[in-house]
């Protein structure tokens, strides 16, 4: 999300009027869009990516009040891939479970290019809280000083230490899922590629909320949605570019670092994928729960009316907000019970 204080940029990834007008935003979202307005811009330039950084340093990563009453934080090291820096872990443990916990393994939004572990944490933890489950928070590096495969494979790297020392830290290695929201809702679905590519972790599922997939960036709703919203196509562009560089959208993208890419969505763990209809993401999100069907696997897909990107975020008093949040964590009941 780029603040208005940073210009904003025209829609240079296509040509206009390619697409039909865009689905209407739900009238309690668009209510609370407006009135951010003044802090949100739906497009950022790669140059403005460390205004933008800034701007959004503590955006989303309020934590609950109930997180040290109710949980053990503690912070830990991984180590990174070969010849990179360790990874650190945010880990919360439930007090309350009475049994082995499960695990919600959790990569946070940014487009690839921001956030850090504790971005979008709250949301995850109120989940974790009624189910008393652990979560893992993993910290990545950033595109563009870090470009693809070094986020992807810090993700995966921090999903191997945690299983492999699930013992010491009380939780069930046979019930960890990924998850993630926006450009790690992408990272989930990579490293659950992963996982299934390399022989493990074995995973009980992965929650893909509002994932970016898709570097190609040239869905209808990619169109539909330029200059609209909080994330529109030229920011989407600018995330790809950050991590892939002039590969982008080009012949030879790995599906690890786009898994809209995947050529085999077989052998998968069950998949939970949410989408508003009135942002970026909605095709790409669509078609690859499709091609999940289609390859024989599990998938719930939601697609939430008037829905922009981040609206249980920003409205999370929206009759919408609320139904999705109810679905979500439905899904994580019905996925995780003993």
């Amino acid at each position: 999300m780029a603040p208005t204080s940073v210009p904003t940029a025209p829609d240079t990834t296509g040509t206009p009027g390619t697409a039909a007008p865009p689905p209407p935003f739900d009238p309690e979202c668009g209510a609370a869009l407006a009135a951010v307005g003044e802090l949100v811009s739906p497009s950022m330039l790669p140059e403005q990516i460390p205004a933008v950084r800034a701007a959004t340093a503590t955006f989303g990563v309020e934590m609950p009040d109930f997180l040290e009453t109710d949980f053990d934080v503690q912070t830990r090291s991984a180590p990174g891939p070969a010849g990179a820096p360790e990874i650190s872990l945010l880990i919360a443990l439930p007090r309350a479970a009475t049994t082995t916990a499960p695990v919600i393994y959790w990569i946070h939004s940014g487009g690839m290019v921001m956030g850090d572990n504790r971005t979008g944490l709250a949301e995850v933890l109120g989940y974790a809280r009624d189910l008393h489950a652990a979560v893992v928070s993993v910290e990545y590096r950033l595109a563009p000083e870090h470009p693809h495969p070094a986020p992807v494979e810090d993700c995966y790297e921090g999903l191997r230490w945690t299983v492999e020392h699930a013992g010491e830290l009380g939780v069930s290695p046979d019930r960890v899922l990924v998850a993630g929201v926006s450009a790690g809702g992408g990272l989930a679905a990579a490293v659950a590629l992963l996982a299934r590519d390399r022989g493990g972790p074995a995973l009980a599922g992965q929650m893909l909320l509002c994932p970016m997939l898709d570097d190609r960036n040239d869905t209808v709703s990619s169109q539909q949605m330029a200059g609209l919203g909080v994330w529109d196509r030229t920011s989407n562009d600018t995330g790809w570019r950050a991590l892939l560089g002039d590969a982008r959208g080009g012949p030879d993208v790995s599906p690890y670092a786009a898994p809209a890419r995947a050529s085999d969505l077989s052998g998968l763990p069950p998949a939970f994928v949410d989408v508003g209809s009135a942002e970026t993401f909605r095709d790409e999100d669509v078609a690859y729960a499709t091609a999940i069907w289609q390859a024989g696997g599990v998938a719930e897909l939601h697609v939430w009316p008037g829905g922009f990107h981040g609206y249980p975020l920003l409205a999370p008093h929206a009759q919408v907000s609320r139904a999705t949040v109810a679905a979500r964590r439905d899904w994580l009941r019905r996925l995780l019970a003993p």
